[in-house]
C-alpha cells in the first residue's frame, strides 16, 4: 500500500437526517386519548376539536417578533403590577361549548389572580377559562387564518374569554376584542392610537409599536409606558440621582463652611494685626 493511500482519511457515510414524525392532524381520538397521548407531545402541538386532532400552525418569523415584543411588554407590566399570571403555548384549557367540547392551546394566555379557578404551580393544563388569549396569526394557509379569526374567535367568546388578541406582522391583520355582557366580541377601540386592556387595568400600548418594536428600555420615559415599564430601573436611577444630589449638597455645604471658617480666620488675623499696630503706636 502506498504512503499516499495510508494518508487518505477514512470515508464514512453521513448520518441520515432525522425524519420528523408524521402528523396526526385530522385523526379522531377520544378526549381521554388526547390528554394521555397527544396533549404533552413535544414534537407537535395538538389541539382537540370535538374529537378531532388539530395541529397548531407555525407563524413566520416577523409575526413571531411581534408576538415576542408584546409578550415581553406584558411581562414588564405584570412585574410592576402582579395582578395576573401568564402562560405560554404548552398549556391548554377545555371549553365545553354548545357545539361540542374543544381543548385549545393559545400562543399565550393570562389568568387574573381573582379568577375563580386559580392557576396552581403544578398545573399542566388550566382548569378554568383564561382571562386573555393571544394568538400569533399564521397566514400560510387560508384554513389557519380562518381558525384564528373565525373559529377560535367564536369559541373563545362562547366559552367566556373576556379578551382576545390576534397578532400579526401586518397591522391590518391585527385584532383586539373584548367580550360584552351578551357574550359576543366587539373590537377594542384605540384612543389616539393607544389600546387599553379592560381585563388588565393599566396595560396599554401603542398599536404602531407592535410592528415598530422599540427597545423596551427606551419606553421608560414614554408617557404611554412609563407607569409600568422597568419601574425598578427608574427607582434605582432616582435613588442614584437623589444620592448624587445629597452628596453635591453636602459637598457644597462643606465648601461654604470651609470658606466661612477661612474668612473668619482672615478676619481674626486682621484684627490681631490692627491690635498689634495700636500697641506699637502707643
Amino acid at each position: 500500500m502506498s504512503p499516499t493511500a495510508l494518508a487518505e482519511p477514512r470515508r464514512t457515510r453521513p448520518e441520515p437526517a432525522p425524519v420528523p414524525p408524521p402528523s396526526a392532524a385530522g385523526r379522531y381520538v377520544s378526549e381521554e386519548e388526547y390528554w394521555r397521548d397527544y396533549y404533552l407531545d413535544s414534537d407537535v402541538h395538538y389541539e382537540w376539536n370535538n374529537g378531532r386532532l388539530e395541529e397548531k400552525p407555525v407563524s413566520n418569523y416577523e409575526t413571531f417578533l411581534v408576538y415576542e415584543w408584546f409578550m415581553h411588554l406584558l411581562r414588564l407590566f405584570l412585574d410592576s403590577r402582579p395582578i395576573a399570571k401568564m402562560v405560554a403555548l404548552e398549556m391548554g384549557f377545555r371549553l365545553p361549548l354548545p357545539t361540542g367540547t374543544v381543548i385549545r392551546k393559545p400562543d399565550f394566555g393570562v389568568v387574573r389572580n381573582d379568577n375563580p379557578h386559580p392557576l396552581l404551580p403544578l398545573d399542566a393544563s388550566y382548569h378554568g377559562v383564561f382571562d386573555l388569549c393571544v394568538e400569533a396569526l399564521s397566514d400560510q394557509e387560508r384554513r389557519d387564518i380562518l381558525c384564528d379569526t373565525v373559529v377560535k374567535k367564536a369559541e373563545y367568546a362562547a366559552g367566556g374569554v373576556p379578551e382576545y388578541y390576534i397578532l400579526h406582522r401586518e397591522p391590518e391583520r391585527q385584532a383586539f376584542f373584548t367580550r360584552t355582557a351578551a357574550g359576543v366580541y366587539v373590537p377594542i377601540r384605540p384612543d389616539d392610537g393607544v389600546l387599553r386592556s379592560r381585563v388588565l387595568p393599566g396595560l396599554q400600548f401603542r398599536l404602531a409599536d407592535l410592528c415598530r418594536r422599540p427597545e423596551h428600555a427606551t419606553l421608560r420615559d414614554d408617557p404611554v409606558y412609563a407607569a409600568f415599564v422597568l419601574l425598578g430601573w427608574r427607582a434605582a436611577e432616582e435613588r442614584a440621582a437623589a444620592e448624587s444630589n445629597r452628596a453635591d449638597t453636602e459637598a457644597q455645604a462643606r465648601r461654604q463652611a470651609e470658606r466661612r471658617a477661612q474668612e473668619a480666620e482672615q478676619a481674626l488675623a486682621r484684627l490681631h494685626a490692627q491690635l498689634a499696630g495700636r500697641d506699637t503706636a502707643q
